[in-house]
């Protein structure tokens, strides 16, 4: 498959990789850029890893201290017995305090992953802003809803070869429009090694109950920013409610031609989008709901 520069270039900024402790489980944190700039934390969604921001990162890198990390059952982290928002926003703010940023970060979200990132920010005292992708406000997620079906996310299985196991990679909905370079090196990052061949790394047992309140979006306490893929989950009419939800001052920001997993196929149009973004806050007054906070 033909790789153009900018991904090549983008993979070729290796990250500082370390292990964490986060209430009995070992969570697998990545990091780009100087300590000392404004801090962002990405959160991947369901039954991913942290590697689906590999090419996304180093772009934010320039201007910001970047920190992704692995949710407890996914990508290098530990299992846990149980899994739901209490431990999933635990570890976000544990690797906050673990990467003693300058000030309060940034924290983004995709799909579960701005689920996880909104039960965070309502700590306003670790979290500066919070920004969620295609994350949207259902009973379940897409992901949920395949484990419950029994379409995707069943008994892990062994594939002989890499290559096989590659081969059989999805998304969870399916989009066919997703950059096949990006496809691969995902997938790449989504197989451990294991005996009789090659497996998925995320535990099964993830996909739960955790699912979005209303009064989860009520009780943001930090200022907050909505993505929505024009071909994602996000419908124009969710996205209004949002809005309402965050208390009107959270922008939303449309992706064209984008489908929910948007870093998969619109990757340059979403760092632009979230360099925009970020730019703003760096020299705007946060508003949340209808009081300004000085």
């Amino acid at each position: 498959m033909d790789t153009p520069q900018w991904f090549s270039d983008a993979l070729s900024a290796v990250p500082a990789e370390r292990d964490i402790e986060v209430l009995g489980a070992s969570i697998h944190i990545k990091s780009w850029g100087d300590p000392g700039l404004p801090g962002i934390v990405l959160v991947h969604g369901g039954g991913a890893h942290a590697g689906w921001w590999d090419h996304v990162a180093p772009f934010l890198a320039r201007r910001h201290y970047v920190v992704a990390f692995d949710l407890s059952g996914h990508g290098d982290s530990g299992a846990r017995e149980h899994y739901g928002f209490e431990f999933w926003s635990a570890e976000v703010l544990a690797v906050v305090e673990a990467s003693t940023f300058v000030r309060p970060p940034v924290v983004i979200g995709h799909s579960m992953g701005g689920w996880v990132s909104m039960a965070a920010a309502t700590d306003d005292a670790s979290v500066a802003g919070v920004a969620v992708i295609d994350s949207p406000l259902r009973s379940m997620s897409p992901e949920q809803e395949a484990a419950r079906d029994k379409r995707a996310f069943g008994p892990l299985k062994v594939y002989p070869t890499l290559d096989d196991a590659i081969a059989r990679f999805r998304t969870v909905p399916d989009q066919a429009d997703s950059l096949p370079y990006v496809m691969d090196h995902v997938a790449r990052g989504s197989l451990r090694e294991v005996e009789g061949g090659w497996s998925w790394k995320f535990d099964p047992r993830i996909f739960g109950s955790a699912r979005p309140t209303r009064e989860l979006l009520e009780a943001v306490r930090c200022r907050a920013a909505l993505f929505r893929a024009e071909r994602g989950l996000v419908t124009t009419d969710v996205a209004a409610e949002m809005y309402e939800l965050f208390g009107r001052t959270a922008p939303v920001v449309e992706i064209p031609l984008a489908g929910h997993h948007i870093m998969l196929d619109q990757p340059l149009p979403l760092v632009s989008g979230l360099l925009t973004l970020l730019a703003d806050w760096d020299h705007s007054v946060p508003q949340v709901g209808n009081a300004v906070h000085l």
